[in-house]
């Protein structure tokens, strides 16, 4: 990962646990759900942990919490 993109990255973890729990998720179902570790998903949504995950987990992610991948994508900094 570079360390150029790892604010993005952090943000995306915590979009990524903000949408898990509003369809009331745990971490191990989500990870159950795309096919990832309890541990994977744990490090993806710690905001002091810099996890990359690819696009197609990303689109896993997406399609099972019912969120446009583009929401994942938009950056405070963007706005």
């Amino acid at each position: 990962m570079k360390a150029d993109y790892i604010d993005k990255y952090r943000q995306i973890g915590l979009k990524i646990a903000y949408y898990r729990k509003l369809r009331g998720y745990t971490q191990e179902e989500l990870a159950e759900k795309v096919n990832r570790t309890p541990a994977f998903i744990g490090h993806v949504e710690a905001p002091n942990i810099s996890k990359a995950v690819s696009l197609d987990t990303l689109f896993e992610i997406s399609k099972t919490l019912d969120v446009p991948a583009y929401k994942f994508l938009m950056f405070e900094e963007d706005l």
